[in-house]
């Protein structure tokens, strides 16, 4: 369990943090980029919370607390090495990816399929929602590219991925089920 008795430490002064496995890096490393970035998704998805309700409330709720697992994920390297540690490593594991695919199929069954592409927005939930959706991306983007140069868990990578379209397919619920969508009208305005 984590204790925090002081919030400030002086330790990133120099402009270096500490990764999950004590290793020193520079504030701007690539895994940093990552996981802070699940962080500030984390910040977007409070605000998305605010605004909503009952078991999309819970939903979002359950993946706050994901995202926690998720930067934990991320912030420690060598998987091979997770034997070592003085204390269990926390890892995104399949049934958190599982979990997400079947709210995404349940979420899209009373929704009608698109026929154009719809822009973010419509009821207040729904456009924090559409915001959570692209930083989602934006992390899984870093988590990918993290991917080719470090070793990253590939279920991080698949969960962030199911994520935002997790985040597309709630933002259509939370958009009367897809009937308050805005639509996309190509060049509409030429």
């Amino acid at each position: 369990m984590v204790t925090i008795n002081k919030v400030y430490t002086k330790t990133g002064d120099d402009g270096e943090t500490s990764l999950g496995n004590f290793e020193r890096v520079a504030k701007f490393d690539l895994r940093v980029e990552a996981y802070g970035t699940v962080d500030e998704l984390n910040a977007h998805l409070g605000m998305a919370r605010l605004v909503s309700t009952g078991d999309m409330a819970a939903k979002l709720s359950s993946i706050q607390n994901d995202l926690f697992d998720l930067g934990a994920d991320l912030c420690r390297p060598n998987m091979e090495k997770d034997g070592e540690a003085e204390y269990e490593v926390l890892r995104v594991v399949r049934s958190q990816v599982e979990r997400l695919e079947r709210e995404i199929d349940t979420m899209n069954e009373p929704i009608a399929p698109l026929k154009t592409f719809i822009l973010p927005g419509g009821s207040q939930l729904a456009a924090h929602l559409h915001v959570c959706r692209t930083v989602a991306r934006r992390a899984e983007r870093l988590a990918v590219e993290l991917a080719f140069r470090d070793h990253v868990n590939p279920e991080a990578t698949k969960y962030l991925n199911r994520l935002s379209d997790w985040f597309f397919v709630a933002s259509r619920a939370a958009n009367n089920n897809g009937i308050d969508d805005l639509k996309w009208v190509p060049g509409a305005n030429r």
